[in-house]
């Protein structure tokens, strides 16, 4: 959610148009939630992501999905 908004901060502000700046805004937004998600495995000492967590099996992917 961190990174969906933060793209759709940086694309407003800076009036995006188009792919390429859309791009650019949705890499900037993800480095932002990557770096959040990272600093905050660092002061917990716990992964945010876990197999315990992981909600891959609730969704049933075609297996012409898989190989992408």
């Amino acid at each position: 959610m961190l990174g969906e908004a933060s793209t759709k901060e940086i694309a407003v502000n800076r009036n995006a148009q188009g792919f390429g700046e859309n791009k650019t805004a949705a890499k900037i937004g993800g480095k932002i939630a990557g770096d959040a998600r990272r600093q905050l495995e660092q002061e917990s000492g716990k992964p945010v992501i876990s197999q315990e967590n992981y909600l891959g099996h609730l969704i049933s992917v075609p297996d012409d999905d898989k190989k992408r």
